[in-house]
C-alpha cells in the first residue's frame, strides 16, 4: 500500500499528525521519549512526523534513534520525515535514499526552490510521498513566499505547480501554514485534491477551526493537523491527543454537513430534469428552498463568510431573487451593510433602481446562490457600476463550472464560489449520501458539459 492510500485509510478515523522532536540531549533519552509518546498516543493519531534535526544533533547515535522511532510506528500508522531538503542530482538521490531506503519513511518535506530536478528523486517512487513547503508557518515566510509572481504570489505558484506538473505520481502533497488561514484557503483553490500538511497550530498560534475549514478538500478529508510541543510538553500527552483529535472531527463534521444539507433539504435533487437552457440533467439546484431552512441558512452563511475574509469592501449585494434571503444572512453574519438592485425600477415613490444605502465610490460583494457561465451576472454589476459602484468579487455558493471563472476573469472581475458541483458531488459520494448510479449519471452530465464549453469557446 502506498503512502497516500494508507493515509487515506487512517485519515478516515483522525486527521491529527504528531510531531516527534526530542529535547533530550542523549540519544537514549531521545528514543524513550518518542517511544513513550508513540504509545501513549496511536489510538488517536492519522500519522507521526520526526523531525531530523532533533536526531541529527546527538551525532551518529542519533540517526540510529531516528531508525528505531520510526520502526517503532505501527505498520498501519504512516510516517513523513520532516527534513526539508532541497538539493540536485547525486546529492538529492542520496537524500531520497537515505528517507526512503535507510531510515524506511514513508514521506518526506521538501524544499522547491531548485524546481523539479530537486524533487524527481523523492516522487518518483508511487509508493513513498513527499509534502512540497508552499506556505510556511514561519513569520519570515512572507519574506519570499508573497512575492508576485505574474498576477499570483510565489506559494500560489508552486501549488499550481504540484497540481499541475510535478504531482504525474499522484504522491505530492504541500505544506501550507496553520498561521496564515487565507493562505490555506487560497491553496486550496489552487489544488483541490491535494494533501496538505499544517504546521503552526499550539505553539505558533495558528487557529486551528479555520485551518481544518479551510484546508478541507470537499470531501471532507486531505489535511493533517501538524501538532508537536503542545502534545509532547503536555501533562497527560494522551489525553491532549484525544482531544485535539476529537475537536478536529468536530470541525471537520461541520463541512461535512453543508454538503449533507442540500441534499437533506432537497435544494440538490436528482432524477430527470430540463433546465431553462432546454438540457436535461440528471441534478437540479433550488436554493431558494433555503429559506424553509433556517439552520442550514446559518450554515451556509457561515461558510460565504470564511471565503469574503480576506476580501476589502464596504457593502453586500443580493442579487434578485434567490439571493436576497441568502445575502441578508451573510449581511448578519459578517456584520455589513446589504443593498440590492430591482430587477425592474420603481415607477412611483423615489423610482429607485437601488435599494438600501451606499456612497458613490463603495467597493461592494455580489452575492448570488450559483452561477453557471457568470454572463448573467454582467447586466447586475452594470447596473451598480452606473451608480457608482465599485464591485470587487462575485461570491456564489456553488460553481456549477462551465466557465464563469474564465468569463468574469476576462472582463476583471474576482470571481469565488464556496464550493464547486464536482466537489459537492465528491463528498455526497464519499459521505454515501447518493447512489453510484446517481454519482455516475451528474459526473457524466458535468463532463460532457465542461467539453461543451470548451469547444465552443474556441469557436
Amino acid at each position: 500500500m502506498s503512502f497516500f492510500e494508507l493515509l487515506e485509510k487512517r485519515a478516515e478515523r483522525s486527521l491529527l499528525c504528531v510531531g516527534l522532536d526530542p529535547r533530550s540531549k542523549c540519544p537514549a533519552g531521545a528514543r524513550e521519549e518518542c517511544i513513550s509518546l508513540i504509545n501513549k498516543t496511536t489510538p488517536f493519531v492519522a500519522a507521526y512526523k520526526p523531525n531530523a534535526a532533533f536526531f541529527e544533533a546527538l551525532g551518529p547515535e542519533g540517526m540510529v534513534v531516528l531508525r528505531d522511532v520510526i520502526a517503532h510506528v505501527p505498520s498501519d500508522i504512516p510516517v513523513i520525515l520532516d527534513a526539508k531538503r532541497g538539493d540536485i542530482a547525486d546529492t538529492a538521490d542520496a537524500y531520497a535514499l537515505s528517507a526512503f531506503k535507510n531510515l524506511n519513511a514513508g514521506a518526506i518535506t521538501v524544499s522547491p526552490y531548485m524546481g523539479f530536478d530537486s524533487l524527481k528523486p523523492f516522487v518518483s517512487d508511487r509508493q513513498k510521498g513527499v509534502f512540497v513547503l508552499c506556505k510556511t508557518s514561519n513569520k519570515g515566510s512572507d519574506d519570499l513566499q508573497t512575492l508576485p509572481v505574474g498576477n499570483t504570489t510565489l506559494y500560489e505558484h508552486v501549488a499550481k505547480l504540484v497540481e499541475t506538473k510535478w504531482n504525474h505520481n499522484k504522491n505530492v502533497g504541500l505544506v501550507v501554514g496553520a498561521t496564515d488561514p487565507s493562505a490555506i484557503a487560497r491553496v486550496r483553490a489552487v489544488a483541490p485534491k491535494a494533501w496538505f500538511l499544517i504546521p503552526g497550530i499550539g505553539a505558533q498560534g495558528g487557529d486551528l477551526e479555520e485551518s481544518v475549514l479551510k484546508g478541507l478538500r470537499e470531501d471532507c478529508s486531505g489535511l493533517l493537523i501538524n501538532v508537536s510541543r503542545a502534545i509532547s510538553g503536555a501533562q497527560d500527552p494522551a489525553q491532549e491527543a484525544q482531544a485535539l483529535a476529537e475537536r478536529i472531527q468536530q470541525i471537520r463534521s461541520q463541512k461535512e454537513s453543508l454538503s449533507k444539507a442540500l441534499v437533506v433539504s432537497q435544494c440538490a435533487r436528482f432524477g430527470t430534469f430540463t433546465l431553462k437552457s432546454g438540457l436535461i440533467s440528471p441534478i437540479y439546484l433550488d436554493l431558494r428552498r433555503l429559506v424553509s431552512h433556517p439552520a442550514i441558512m446559518k450554515l451556509v452563511a457561515r461558510e460565504y463568510a470564511k471565503v469574503l475574509s480576506d476580501i476589502e469592501y464596504d457593502r453586500l449585494v443580493g442579487l434578485p431573487y434567490a439571493a436576497l434571503p441568502i445575502g441578508t444572512a451573510v449581511s448578519l453574519e459578517v456584520n455589513k451593510p446589504l443593498i440590492y438592485p430591482r430587477r425592474e425600477a420603481k415607477s412611483y415613490g423615489t423610482k429607485l433602481q437601488i435599494e438600501g444605502m451606499f456612497n458613490k465610490g463603495d467597493r461592494v460583494v455580489n452575492i448570488d446562490d450559483l452561477v453557471t457561465t457568470g454572463e448573467t451576472k454582467i447586466e447586475a454589476i452594470e447596473k451598480l457600476e452606473a451608480r457608482g459602484l465599485r464591485v470587487v468579487a462575485i461570491v456564489v455558493l456553488i460553481d456549477r463550472q462551465m466557465g464563469a471563472t474564465e468569463f468574469l476573469g476576462s472582463r476583471g472581475f474576482s470571481f469565488r464560489a464556496v464550493t464547486t458541483l464536482t466537489d459537492l458531488l465528491a463528498s455526497w459520494r464519499a459521505t454515501q449520501v447518493i447512489s453510484e448510479v446517481q454519482y455516475k449519471a451528474v459526473d457524466e452530465f458535468l463532463k460532457n458539459g465542461q467539453q461543451s464549453k470548451k469547444r465552443s469557446s474556441k469557436l
